[in-house]
């Protein structure tokens, strides 16, 4: 099935994307995956994507990008990826046995926050429990909260909660920080922040919403009861690349590596948004670069 313009993934860069696409007439084709629309599908009110003032839920803004692009003809496939070939012209993307030969491929197929895996966890996503302090650090004013992980992430999460926050702790499972030493200077001499050292979160509780964690020291076995009114999970981000390995240069993060903004090494190969994004990890700046990589790919076409 030959198409000119293939889009991989249907969170804010992929819909960007396939709305530019569509709008200059290349009727791109969107493989949308089976939990098509990205980590905003994860959250609830967002505060901070441009044109909204009074917030709005991370569903409707998924959900209105999407009607946008199909508005100026995108089409829709929601499943999943299963190969790619990007030696070889056309390029082909294979969704359950489907071969689709396309001149032009989009890939956007974001990051997913690495999380704790607690059941509570899933329960109060978005009801206190979060992976992005940037986002929703303004929800937890004059709250005590909990940030867990010991590297960079975790660092600059909490101090940046501390504008926030009326106290932030952070739970980690050694004894040292991972993070680097100028940034665990900075936590460790922030009055606003303590340290719960070799300890894990057992268990999140609450009612409506997050009220305590429950917490293990590794060395004693004591588990206490911790109240706060606010998680922060902070142990790393996963980018979805596995299906590219051997086809785009990834990093040792397993980032896809670009040039130029959103060019990779294969013509007409172009990424948006976190799945090579490990800095700013926000909707709008994928969104960005869903415009961007569409603007390149329109080049690229009318080159062709």
């Amino acid at each position: 099935m030959a198409e000119k313009l293939v889009i991989i993934g249907s969170g804010p860069a992929g819909l960007s994307a396939a709305m530019y696409a569509a709008r200059e007439g290349f009727n791109p084709l969107v493989i949308g995956g089976f939990e098509a629309g990205g980590q905003l599908l994860l959250t609830t009110t967002v505060e901070n994507f441009p044109g909204f003032p009074d917030g709005v839920q991370g569903y409707q803004i998924i959900d209105l990008m999407r009607k946008q692009a199909v508005k100026f003809g995108a089409r829709f496939v929601d499943k999943d990826v299963s190969a790619v070939d990007f030696k070889s012209r056309p390029l082909k993307v294979t969704v359950e046995g489907t071969v689709y030969e396309s001149d032009s491929v989009i890939v956007a197929t974001g990051a997913n926050a690495k999380m704790l895996g607690l059941e509570s966890e899933s329960k109060y996503m978005g009801k206190g429990v979060s992976s992005c302090a940037t986002c929703d650090a303004a929800f937890f004013k004059n709250r005590d909260v909990v940030v867990v992980g010991g590297g960079d992430t975790a660092m600059e999460d909490a101090q940046f909660l501390t504008r926030f926050a009326s106290s932030v702790t952070i739970v980690h499972r050694r004894d040292a920080f991972r993070a680097s030493k100028i940034m665990q200077d900075r936590t460790l001499s922030n009055p606003k922040i303590k340290v719960i050292w070799n300890s894990t979160i057992e268990e999140i509780k609450g009612t409506d919403v997050v009220t305590s964690v429950r917490l293990k020291n590794l060395v004693s076995n004591d588990v206490t009861d911790l109240p706060v009114g606010g998680v922060f999970i902070a142990i790393g981000y996963e980018p979805n690349s596995q299906m590219f390995k051997g086809q785009l240069t990834l990093d040792d993060q397993g980032y896809i590596v670009t040039k130029d903004g959103v060019k990779t090494e294969v013509d007409g190969v172009f990424v948006a948004g976190d799945v090579s994004d490990k800095i700013y990890r926000q909707a709008s700046v994928a969104s960005g670069d869903g415009v961007k990589a569409a603007l390149q790919a329109r080049k690229y076409l009318m080159e062709k």
